[in-house]
C-alpha cells in the first residue's frame, strides 16, 4: 500500500518597493516562506548573483539544505535501529549549479560531507555503510535529476 503526503506552504513576496515590477531593477527579490504551525517564517531572496539579498536564504541553498537534512534524518533513523549511538552530526554540503547562456540553469551535483561521532568505535564501518542506505532512502535525493553523493566521516568518541 502506498501513502501520499502533502506539504502545504505559503510563499509571500515582500519585495515591492512601491512600484511593483515596473522595471527589472525596481523590485526586491525578498520573500518569506511559511507553513501552518511553524514558529517563524524563513526569510529568503534570490541568490546575490541574481540581484538578491545575500543575507537571506535563496532557493538553491534551500534545496541543498533539504538534501543534507533528509540524509541526516535517515542516517540517524538507521543508526538508532542498528543500535549505533550517534552523539554528534554535522554536514557541510556543496551544491553545484550550472547557468546556461540563455539564463536558465540546473543543478548538476550536490556532495554531502557528513561528519558523525558515535560512541562505539567498533561500529565505525557499519555506521559508514548506513550512509549508503540513507542515500537510497532519502525522499529528496530520490526526487532530483542530478547526482547527489556523500563523503561521510565517522569517528568514535574519545
Amino acid at each position: 500500500m502506498t501513502k501520499e503526503h502533502h506539504y502545504h506552504l505559503k510563499t509571500i513576496w515582500t519585495g515591492n518597493r512601491g512600484s511593483g515590477t515596473s522595471a527589472y531593477r525596481a523590485y526586491s527579490r525578498d520573500h518569506e516562506i511559511s507553513g501552518e504551525q511553524k514558529h517563524a517564517p524563513i526569510s529568503a531572496s534570490s541568490d546575490a548573483a541574481f540581484r538578491g539579498d545575500g543575507s537571506r536564504y535563496n532557493p538553491e541553498e534551500l534545496l541543498v539544505a533539504s538534501l543534507s537534512a533528509c540524509h541526516m534524518l535517515w542516517v540517524l533513523h538507521l543508526c538508532a535501529e542498528a543500535g549505533i549511538v550517534v552523539t554528534a552530526y554535522e554536514d557541510s554540503p556543496v551544491g553545484t549549479m550550472r547557468e546556461n547562456e540563455d539564463g536558465s540553469g540546473e543543478f548538476i551535483a550536490v556532495v554531502l560531507h557528513p561528519r558523525m561521532t558515535i560512541t562505539d568505535a567498533t561500529k565505525l564501518e557499519q555506521a559508514r555503510t548506513l550512509h549508503h542506505r540513507a542515500h537510497q532512502m532519502c525522499f529528496i535525493a530520490r526526487s532530483v535529476n542530478f547526482e547527489v553523493s556523500h563523503e561521510p566521516e565517522v569517528v568514535g568518541s574519545t
